[in-house]
Order: C-alpha cells, then sequence, then structure tokens
C-alpha cells in the first residue's frame, strides 16, 4: 500500500472514530434532556420555550463561527437534534387528575389525540362518538370540560344536541372555523366558553413547536388551565378574535387547499407522469409536488367542509380566479413589461418578508437535498 493510501486510510479511521466520539455525545445530550424533561414537569414548565431555544442557538452560531465552522451548518444539526429532544421529554405529565373530561367525537383522529394527551396527563376522560349519545348525560354531568372534536359541518348541531353542563364545566371545540362554533357554544352553555382551533393534525407524535389558536368566549379565568395544559404539552398559544381568525382562515386554509386540489386536477387531466416530474424535479418543486400528494392521501370531506363552510369563501374565490385570468391575459396580450411591473409591486407589497421567506426556504430546501429522491 502507497503512503498516499495509507495516509487515506488513517484519515479515514479517524473520521470513524470522530463519528463514533459524535453519536456517544448524542445519547449523552438525549439523556440529559430526558432528565430535563423530568425537572420540567415538576416545575410544570412547558415542553417548549422558545426564548430559551432562540439564545442556545444563537450562542452555538456565534461560537461556531469563531472556531471557524458554519453557523447555519451547526443550527441545522442542532435543530434535528432538538427535535429528537422534545421527544424523549414528551413523557407522561400528570397534572389533570382532579378533571373529567369529555371528548364528543373521541374516536375520530384528532379527538383520539386529545384523548391520549388528557389521559397521559391524569385526566378521567369519557368519549362521546356515534351511537353513545345515551351516555352524554351522565358523562357531562360531571365534566369539568367537554371538547367537541367532530367535522366541521356538523359541528353547530352536535353543540345544540350537548346535555345541560355544570355551571363550572369549560365547553372548548377544536374545528377550524371559529364564530359559528363559539356563537353556538355562547348559547348552549351559561359557564366558560373557548373557542380552539389545532393548528396541526392528528399524526404529531408531540405538540411541541405546534400552534393552537384560541379565540375567546365567556369567562377566560376559569379556561386557563386548560390553555396552560395545551402549554405543557409544547404548544404555542395564539388568541385572536374569532371573526379576524375565520378571515385569516380564508386565505391560510381554503385558498391554499382548492388552489392545492386544482393543481393536482390539472395534473390528473392532463394525465402528467408524476414520476418523471420527481426525476426532473428541483428540491423546491418536490416540496411543492409532495404538498400536493399529500393532500390527495387525507380525507376529501374534510377539506370540501373547509372550504363549504362559509360562503364569503366563494366571493374570495372568484375574485382570485378572475384576477388569475387578468394576469394571464396581460401576460399573453401585452408581454413582460406588465409582468415585471406586477412582479415589482407585489415585491413591495411583501417588503421585508420576501427576503425573510428567501432565508428561511432556503435552509428548508437544503434539508430536502440531502434527502434521498423518490424513486
Amino acid at each position: 500500500m502507497s503512503d498516499p493510501e495509507k495516509e487515506l486510510e488513517m484519515l479515514r479511521h479517524r473520521i470513524d472514530e470522530t463519528d463514533s466520539e459524535l453519536v456517544r455525545l448524542l445519547l449523552q445530550r438525549r439523556e440529559l434532556a430526558a432528565q430535563v424533561g423530568v425537572v420540567k414537569r415538576d416545575l410544570g414548565q412547558p415542553l417548549y420555550v422558545p426564548e430559551r431555544e432562540a439564545m442556545m442557538l444563537e450562542q452555538r452560531r456565534q461560537q461556531a463561527a469563531g472556531m471557524g465552522l458554519s453557523p447555519a451548518l451547526i443550527e441545522d444539526v442542532l435543530r434535528r437534534v432538538i427535535r429528537e429532544s422534545y421527544q424523549q421529554q414528551q413523557a407522561a405529565d400528570v397534572h389533570l387528575q382532579d378533571k373529567n373530561v369529555v371528548v364528543v367525537g373521541g374516536a375520530g383522529a384528532l379527538g383520539r389525540l386529545f384523548v391520549r394527551l388528557f389521559e397521559s396527563a391524569g385526566a378521567t376522560v369519557n368519549v362521546i362518538d356515534t351511537g353513545d349519545w345515551a351516555l352524554a348525560e351522565a358523562y357531562c354531568s360531571q365534566a369539568d370540560l367537554v371538547l367537541v372534536s367532530v367535522p366541521v359541518a356538523v359541528t353547530v348541531d352536535v353543540i345544540s344536541q350537548l346535555p345541560t353542563l355544570p355551571p363550572s364545566c369549560v365547553l372548548a371545540d377544536v374545528t377550524s372555523i371559529k364564530q359559528q362554533p363559539l356563537e353556538a357554544m355562547l348559547a348552549k352553555h351559561s359557564g366558560p366558553v373557548v373557542g380552539l382551533h389545532p393548528m396541526f393534525g392528528p399524526q404529531q407524535a408531540t405538540l411541541a413547536k405546534q400552534l393552537m389558536v384560541a379565540c375567546h368566549g365567556r369567562d377566560e379565568d376559569s379556561y386557563q388551565w386548560l390553555l396552560q395544559s395545551i402549554q405543557r404539552w409544547g404548544a404555542q398559544v395564539k388568541q385572536i378574535d374569532a371573526q379576524e381568525h375565520d378571515k385569516a382562515m380564508s386565505f391560510v386554509q381554503v385558498l391554499r387547499h382548492l388552489s392545492t386540489f386544482v393543481y393536482g386536477a390539472h395534473l390528473a387531466q392532463e394525465r402528467v407522469d408524476v414520476q418523471q416530474l420527481l426525476d426532473l424535479s428541483s428540491p423546491i418543486y418536490r416540496l411543492e409536488l409532495m404538498m400536493v400528494g399529500r393532500l390527495f392521501a387525507q380525507d376529501a370531506n374534510l377539506y370540501a367542509d373547509i372550504i363549504l363552510s362559509d360562503p364569503h369563501n366563494f366571493q374570495m374565490l372568484r375574485r382570485y380566479v378572475q384576477l388569475f385570468d387578468t394576469l394571464l391575459e396581460e401576460l399573453e396580450q401585452r408581454g413582460k413589461s406588465d409582468f415585471v411591473q406586477r412582479f415589482a409591486d407585489v415585491r413591495e407589497y411583501f417588503g421585508e418578508f420576501a427576503q425573510r421567506f428567501l432565508s428561511e426556504s432556503q435552509r428548508l430546501l437544503d434539508t430536502a437535498g440531502d434527502a434521498q429522491q423518490i424513486s
């Protein structure tokens, strides 16, 4: 074996030893994170503390820069390690052992998630689902919380069928529209009421870094224990007026879901070879295509109900279609100059968000580029 070959073999051996040491250190960090989770539960602190994470990442970025390492590389590695740490810390956090919880729709996917969360916190949980309404009065008579987790199209009707609740019982829902369910709950129950919208799906292993929207109904102090539990599970709670929430969701959900549906329907109508698109795609297009496929892997009724939830959605959607047609005509008839001007106008609207989104999306793309291409 020549000297260069021996040197290469030696260097590879040292890399293997270094990688092995990294694995050992990651195990040590995981064990420390698990201990942190125990202490957090004893102190009643939330799983996710954004200020602490941001400070730690900035310190490590500065340390990396001082050592001649890429701060972005260190941040990417640490973010992946931190995500694993949150799963290690997501053990039983028993703090609701004195609560009786009723989950209406608890046999559904999202309902099961909340049943699991409340049971892990020590609460007594009863489920009301199709065929269980004979038990509703007995379950609800002792409830500290009745959580309605049913399809949005039937939420108001289900709320109206609830039996009389104890005055101190919290009545809450977890549907994607808020104004109509909130009004129905306020009319049904004279006690504390809050509307919730989980901005995550039922497949979440942990609520760390997830978002829960809360819309105030009545007697805010009496449902703080519920919001505090959600925060202890790792989610951030964003409070907003119900009407403002629904207006924002027309863009966050309705417009995005329908646009994605139409794009997927167009691919199907054109009989496009999806595998060929993947084979020829950049990381950003692969992510976009995955978001389209993700929609069609889920329940059509869910998306139809969201789009149909408010007649005003169609007015906004028709304005979108009209603008699409206008811009297409401008591009076809007037050429490049009008498009460039429109582009500049929209860029001005986005302002500093444009550059921010560029930077944040690049981090996602770098991660996606490391993944094995679908074949």
